[in-house]
């Protein structure tokens, strides 16, 4: 509270005020959480709709008709979601201005109120958590994963 007497703030005063300062200034970690899920989102969805168009292109399924229902299925579920959270980025004034991707990961830029921030995710997590929610919209959370190991060393190419 301001000291009339002295005429100044308490130092506990002054510091919760550049701390909510600071904080004003900075994305949430519920901000942030939106906008690493938007990423996600968008990049499951291109796989899966990839990986459909060449399973039945492929020729090599002699029912390929069961397999790109099972992953359109999952590029319907990721579709629903990134509209949630497309609406719920709006509601918090969040907008995404950049998506970039390089050999080390993928980067964000994006205005959080206004302020702009950065979001660096490395490819090995970023990797990691899309195989997990991918495996989780394929109805396939709770199954061991068959080519575990081969997951966390195969480079993946993806593009938006």
């Amino acid at each position: 509270m301001y000291n009339k007497n002295k005429g100044s703030h308490t130092t506990i005063e002054v510091i919760l005020m550049a701390t909510i300062a600071k904080r004003n200034r900075e994305a949430t970690q519920e901000e942030l959480s939106l906008v690493r899920s938007y990423l996600l989102l968008t990049f499951i969805h291109k796989v899966f709709e990839r990986d459909c168009r060449a399973i039945g292109k492929s020729g090599l399924f002699k029912m390929p008709q069961l397999y790109m229902e099972l992953v359109s299925i999952g590029a319907k579920k990721t579709a629903l979601m990134l509209q949630e959270v497309k609406r719920e980025l709006e509601s918090q004034n969040i907008t995404i201005s950049t998506i970039r991707q390089d050999q080390k990961g993928v980067e964000a830029q994006f205005k959080c109120r206004g302020i702009a921030g950065e979001l660096h995710i490395q490819w090995p997590s970023f990797r990691r958590e899309m195989t997990l929610r991918m495996r989780a919209y394929l109805g396939l959370a709770g199954e061991f994963p068959i080519l575990a190991r081969e997951e966390t060393s195969t480079p993946m190419a993806l593009s938006i």
